[in-house]
C-alpha cells in the first residue's frame, strides 16, 4: 500500500527533484525523534499515593457495577 502512494505521490510530482524532495520527506524519521532517528520517550506517568489509588478503585467499582446493571448504596 505503501508503493502504492508513493506511485501517486511520484505522479503528481512536477520534476526528479520533486520526486527526490518527496521521498525524502516520506521516508524520513518522526519530527519528534531524538538523536539517531530514535523515538523519544513519553514522561513519566503520574503516581498516586495510596489514598488517590484507592479513590480510584473506589471510582472504578461503581463504574462497572454501573455498567453491570446494578446499583451501588
Amino acid at each position: 500500500m505503501l508503493s502504492a502512494a508513493e506511485a501517486a505521490i511520484d505522479d503528481a510530482a512536477e520534476d526528479e527533484a520533486q520526486r527526490e524532495r518527496n521521498r525524502a520527506e516520506l521516508y524520513a524519521p518522526p519530527r519528534a525523534a531524538g538523536p539517531g532517528g530514535r523515538r523519544m520517550r513519553p514522561p513519566p506517568a503520574a503516581r498516586l499515593d495510596p489514598s488517590g489509588a484507592q479513590a480510584l478503585m473506589a471510582q472504578l467499582a461503581a463504574e462497572d457495577a454501573q455498567l453491570a446493571g446494578r446499583r451501588t448504596g
